[in-house]
């Protein structure tokens, strides 16, 4: 026994980010020296099969079919939280009522109004949350924003940035819960990494000028019908920021050959960053403090002095992988529930992100320039 207090985990959905959240608390526990001991107590799926199924091949204790019976558990101490987003904010605040730490996969909520209920209730009860979005907790993205902040990169005036999939491009792929309107569209699907991870970078944004758009108007059904598409296919926005830099960021879940396409360029007077997530574990620098003729991008692979990189390997160029991402979002969050730090990206942030998916939606429709609540 390793004599750490136990921090008992219950799961709801075993998908895709259900998976993903389970190997992130393994690594993590494995990796980083955490306040707790994790169990993972009890999963919940759409059927008593389904969720002893995911029991038997995640390692939980415990399975059942009703989230209610797992978040009224006082056996469990954290509910973690990836079903469909129209789930959320009902598991939430259940959750939160019975004095339940959260971890919700992103977005928070299908709407700002919904995401403000969850972390105005979480606040109000003291509970510790936290939204999924681990992009963020990549090494190289910590590095970036410390080269922009340390004034190398001179004065940022420009940002760019890019997430592109292509997991909608099938004109002939079912409706999914995505396309219903409570699932938000491209843009509060991927956009919201776009969104988080522009803020992470350079501050605020203030003001957005967007435009939405539906390519694919209607999708085949589960029942042999045609179902009419709401939702946007590409979600583009120009931004203004706080700290008077310019840019724009663009979602878009019908791009024909992108897998994982989580890009951003800052420019500024000394220099320009590039990233992408196809290739995560590095970052590209130019700077124009090189003399003329021997000017270019330079990549700078992730290493063990890019913390927390050291604790996974050993060997820089190595590289982490996207479970490993997660593993870093655990050991935070974890932290944040002892006590040893605030909350890494809780429910008010992630609210901030709905807000500004919300306004670019408006402006889309309204065809002007609107300002982002604070």
């Amino acid at each position: 026994m390793s004599g750490k207090p136990p921090l008992r985990i219950g799961l709801i959905g075993t998908g895709f980010m259900g998976k993903a959240h389970v190997f992130g608390f393994a690594m993590a526990e494995k990796v980083f020296d955490l306040p707790y001991a994790i169990v993972l107590r009890t999963v919940a799926d759409v059927t008593e099969e389904a969720a002893a199924r995911a029991a038997a091949d995640l390692g939980f204790a415990r399975s059942t079919s009703d989230w209610r019976t797992l978040v009224e558990d006082p056996e469990i101490d954290v509910v973690d939280i990836t079903a469909p987003n129209a789930l959320h904010r009902e598991m939430a605040l259940a959750a939160i009522a019975a004095g339940k730490h959260v971890y919700c996969e992103k977005p928070l909520a299908p709407s700002a109004a919904d995401a403000r209920a969850m972390a105005e209730a979480a606040a109000a009860a003291g509970v510790v949350t936290q939204v999924g979005f681990n992009y963020l907790c990549n090494p190289m993205l910590a590095l970036a924003r410390d080269l922009i902040a340390s004034g190398e990169l001179g004065e940022i005036r420009g940002y760019r940035g890019l997430h592109a999939e292509d997991y909608m491009a099938d004109a002939d792929g079912v409706f999914t819960f995505r396309h219903d309107t409570a699932g938000g569209g491209a843009l509060a699907d991927i956009g919201s990494h776009a969104l988080a991870t522009a803020e992470f970078l350079l501050g605020p944004i203030t003001q957005v000028m967007g435009d939405c758009v539906t390519m694919i108007g209607e999708r085949p059904d589960e029942r042999g019908g045609r179902r009419a598409v709401e939702v946007d296919d590409v979600g583009r926005a120009f931004l203004r920021f706080a700290s008077g830099a310019q840019g724009s960021i663009e979602a878009n879940w019908i791009a024909t050959g992108r897998k994982m396409q989580h890009d951003f360029e800052v420019y500024g007077s000394r220099g320009t960053l590039h990233f992408s997530q196809e290739r995560f574990n590095e970052l590209h620098l130019y700077t124009t403090a090189d003399p003329p003729g021997r000017r270019g991008f330079r990549r700078i692979e992730a290493a063990p002095e890019h913390p927390p990189y050291g604790r996974f390997c050993v060997a820089p160029g190595h590289q982490l992988g996207f479970n490993d991402l997660k593993a870093i979002e655990v050991a935070g969050y974890l932290r944040a529930i002892s006590g040893e730090t605030a909350e890494p990206f809780g429910f008010t942030a992630g609210l901030r992100i709905q807000n500004l998916v919300e306004t670019i939606h408006r402006s889309s429709s309204e065809g002007r320039w609107l300002a982002v609540p604070a």
